[in-house]
C-alpha cells in the first residue's frame, strides 16, 4: 500500500501546483483574428442557419433539431485550401442548435440580453453576471466563467454585444471579449486577477455568434463560438488537455440546452 500512498500524494502536488503560466504573444492574436476575418467573410455569404445547407449532413441536422435533438458541429475555416496557423494557440470552432417550440424571435432576445439574470440562468457555468451598460441594441457586460476539469479554473471576462433585427422572424448577434483574466484564490480575501494574456492560457478570446428564427412554430436558435487558449504543453496534457479539448464544446452544449430549457 505503500507506493501506491506515495503515487497519490505525488499527484495531489501536482494538481495542486499551478499550470506553468502561459503568454499570449501578438503573433498567437494576429493568427485568431485572420481566423475570425476569414470566418466572418465567409458566413456572410452562407445560409442564415447551417442547418439550412443543401448537403446531406446539414438536411439530418435540421431534421434532428425540428425533433427535439441538439445539434453540435465542430467547424474549421481555411483559406485558400489551407489551414490557418495559430502560433502557440488552438482556436476551438463550435457550432451548436437547438428548437423550441412555442417560443418566438422576441423572448430568445430577451433571454438572451438579461445579462443581469444570467449567473441565475447559467449556473454553474456562469458564477456571476452585470449588465455594464447599453446603447440602443450594444450591450456591454461582466461575466465570471466557472470550469472544473481535474483542476478549477475561473475567469472574469467583459464583452460587448451587438444585436441586430435582420426582420419580424429573425435576429442575430456579435458578441466579442473584450477583456479575459484567469483569477487565483476566487471567493476568498486572497482572491486576485492573473495578468491579462499571462496565466494559464485557458481562455484567452472568445467570439459568440448568435442566430434566431421564428419558424415552424417556434424558434431556431444557433450559436457558433469561436475561441482561443494556449496549445497543449508537453507534459501536461493530462491538466491542460481537457479544458482546450472538451470545454469549449460542453460549455455550449450546456448554454443551448440551458437556453432551451429557459425559453419553454
Amino acid at each position: 500500500m505503500r507506493p501506491f500512498r506515495v503515487f497519490l500524494t505525488c499527484l495531489a502536488l501536482l494538481v495542486a501546483r499551478p499550470v506553468a503560466a502561459a503568454e499570449l504573444r501578438p503573433a498567437t492574436v494576429e493568427g485568431f483574428n485572420r481566423y475570425v476575418a476569414a470566418y466572418e467573410a465567409q458566413s456572410a455569404k452562407a445560409p442564415f442557419l447551417w442547418i439550412d445547407g443543401d448537403s446531406a449532413e446539414q438536411r439530418r441536422a435540421r431534421g434532428l433539431a425540428r425533433s427535439g435533438g441538439l445539434v453540435m458541429e465542430r467547424i474549421q475555416v481555411r483559406e485558400g485550401g489551407r489551414d490557418i496557423e495559430i502560433p502557440d494557440g488552438i482556436v476551438h470552432h463550435w457550432l451548436g442548435t437547438v428548437f423550441v417550440s412555442g417560443a418566438t424571435v422576441d423572448k430568445a432576445l430577451g433571454l438572451l440580453q438579461a445579462y443581469d439574470r444570467h449567473a441565475d440562468i447559467y449556473k454553474p457555468a456562469i458564477a456571476r453576471s452585470r449588465l455594464i451598460s447599453r446603447n440602443a441594441e450594444t450591450f456591454t457586460f461582466f461575466l465570471r466563467f466557472y470550469a472544473k476539469k481535474v483542476i478549477t479554473v475561473v475567469l472574469n471576462s467583459d464583452h460587448e454585444a451587438r444585436f441586430t433585427r435582420e426582420d419580424a422572424t429573425r435576429a442575430r448577434s456579435r458578441i466579442v471579449s473584450t477583456r479575459i483574466t484567469e483569477v487565483e484564490n476566487p471567493d476568498t480575501p486572497q482572491e486576485r486577477e492573473k495578468p491579462v494574456g499571462n496565466d494559464g492560457g485557458f481562455l484567452w478570446r472568445l467570439n459568440s455568434y448568435w442566430r434566431v428564427v421564428e419558424r415552424d412554430g417556434g424558434v431556431y436558435v444557433q450559436c457558433e463560438t469561436l475561441s482561443l487558449t494556449r496549445s497543449i504543453p508537453f507534459g501536461l496534457n493530462w491538466i491542460v488537455g481537457p479544458f482546450v479539448t472538451s470545454v469549449p464544446r460542453e460549455l455550449l452544449s450546456f448554454t443551448l440546452v440551458t437556453s432551451r430549457t429557459a425559453l419553454r
